[in-house]
């Protein structure tokens, strides 16, 4: 991080700090008059492109409330320079607060303007900074980063005041919503721990007197917060002196407690409240300030260089990891690619092994290669009994009572004309013009269990609705049926009616014949 430094400004002497991470340094100290200037621009050379800002802690502070309609941009701008020269005939050090925005049937924006009555006091200094090319980051206040200090002493949302005892003397500021709404600074002598305790709250008491005279603060309201920074060493003495009541509510911060609370790990040990100000003023300054922008201009120039470098750092660095991703990337191709290499060359090896070894024939490798893709055509179209036993084995969870004997499957050509009485229609398992004369042939033989031997018209219907189920689906076609009675009309009546089987126990048998014409 860059080193800052830090021109503390009181009304007698100047004190100039270096600020760098969570250290705060005094670096030298000038007195107020035109030897310190002089002194002032002398300790400037060398010291050309140094970032330096300005922090002021003086009693000649003026503030006041004023509206202006609802702007923005240059219009806003162009409202507020003319407010700031009504209020105030030098300019050069103005700055105008947002205190937000007045709701109601025309919405205006409140401001707070701010100026020192004396701006020619620090005109010789802004000058020697100018003079000597060094980087001005603002020019601040001592109220200015007071809002900033209530946040880190843990003061919420509502009205409350910041108490400090500086070089200069003992600060009182006012906020209010997280805004700088008045502040004040009265010239304290040196006195007892005890006795300024009783100062600071005579003072206290008299500030919020006269803020509720300027209906700045409420008479009827909640207790206001006041947070005391008391030097080191005499929290207990203030506590003892600051007595709340219904009117301020009153809450002693040590001094160390407080510098680590806003980021202060080094300090110089006769240093007072004003290096809270100081670290806030190089590590986290307001955006609102008292220096015009012309003044600025080489701080606004390097915070441009450092964005562009830094854009183009990120740039760099991105561009350098997808290379790197990029260069991985090829880095395993021509590792996967070596590797398929290798294997291609060790299957040639083994190609060449492997036909060296095959006896001489009188084709060519490629006519082989051509037999035996056919060969698995060929293979591939030929009929397999899978398919036959999956719906056989379907058909018989239908009829639990049907126990099969054999099963013989077969492809070949159907006899079209077996078993086929005298006149009956031609076989549906013959071939039609067209289709192939091959087909798949099933013969399943078995017996009726669960069935009385002597009802025959049973068995018979059960034999018949099975062979019915075995063709309804799949392609297959029934093509005979040897039932275990001949109950046809041009025969005789044949079979076992509860005779023997019946005595021997045995079901009657029965056999099925299906065909399925193969593509």
């Amino acid at each position: 991080m860059a080193t800052r430094r830090i021109l503390y400004f009181t009304a007698e002497d100047h004190y100039l700090y270096r600020s760098a991470g969570a250290g705060l340094e005094l670096e030298t100290k000038f007195s107020g008059d035109d030897l310190g200037v002089t002194a002032f621009r002398e300790h400037l050379r060398g010291l050309k492109g140094e970032l330096f800002c300005v922090l002021v802690d003086v009693a000649g502070e003026d503030f006041h409330e004023d509206q202006i309609p609802f702007l923005r941009g240059g219009d806003r701008e162009a409202v507020l320079q003319r407010r700031l020269a009504q209020r105030y005939r030098d300019t050069r050090l103005a700055a105008a607060l947002s205190l937000g925005y007045v709701a109601g049937t025309r919405r205006n924006e409140r401001l707070l303007l701010a100026s020192f009555t004396n701006t020619q006091q620090l005109a010789p200094w802004l000058d020697a900074l100018e003079e000597a090319g060094t980087k001005l980051t603002g020019v601040y206040s001592v109220p200015l980063l007071a809002p900033a200090l209530a946040r880190k002493l843990g003061a919420k949302a509502g009205r409350a005041f910041v108490v400090t005892i500086n070089r200069a003397g003992l600060r009182q500021c006012f906020i209010e919503a997280g805004r700088l709404r008045f502040a004040r600074l009265e010239r304290t002598v040196d006195m007892v721990p005890q006795a300024l305790a009783i100062f600071v709250r005579s003072e206290m008491l008299r500030l919020a007197q006269y803020l509720g005279t300027l209906r700045v603060l409420p008479r009827e309201g909640p207790p206001v917060q006041v947070f005391v920074v008391a030097p080191r060493a005499q929290r207990s003495t203030f506590e003892q002196a600051l007595v709340s009541d219904a009117r301020l509510v009153f809450h002693t911060v040590d001094e160390g407690e407080a510098l680590r609370s806003v980021g202060v790990r080094r300090a110089p040990e006769r240093i007072l409240g004003e290096a809270l100000y100081l670290h806030l003023a190089a590590k986290k300054p307001p955006r609102e300030q008292f220096a015009s922008s012309a003044e600025r201009r080489r701080y606004q120039v390097w915070r441009l260089q450092r964005g562009i470098v830094a854009a183009g750092a990120l740039g760099f660095a991105a561009c350098a990891l997808y290379a790197g991703a990029q260069w991985i990337e090829a880095w395993q191709v021509r590792d996967r690619a070596a590797s398929q290499q290798h294997d291609a060359r060790l299957a040639a090896a083994q190609y060449g092994r492997i036909t060296a070894g095959f006896p001489v024939t009188q084709t060519s490798t490629e006519n082989l290669k051509v037999a035996v893709v056919e060969f698995r055509r060929i293979a591939e179209r030929s009929a397999s009994p899978e398919k036959a036993f999956v719906h056989v084995s379907r058909v018989l969870e239908q009829f639990p009572q049907i126990e099969l004997d054999s099963f013989n499957w077969g492809v070949g050509r159907p006899d079209a004309r077996r078993d086929r009485p005298a006149g009956a229609p031609p076989d549906a398992a013959a071939a039609k013009p067209g289709q192939s004369s091959a087909a798949e042939t099933l013969e399943l033989s078995g017996r009726v269990n669960a069935t009385q031997r002597n009802d025959y018209r049973a068995i018979t219907a059960q034999v018949q609705r099975f062979a019915a189920a075995l063709g309804a689906s799949q392609g297959y076609e029934l093509v005979r049926t040897q039932l275990p009675f001949d109950i046809t009309s041009e025969g005789t009546l044949t079979g076992d009616i509860g005779g023997s089987s019946a005595e021997s126990g045995e079901a009657p048998r029965f056999t099925v014949t299906l065909a399925r014409r193969l593509p």
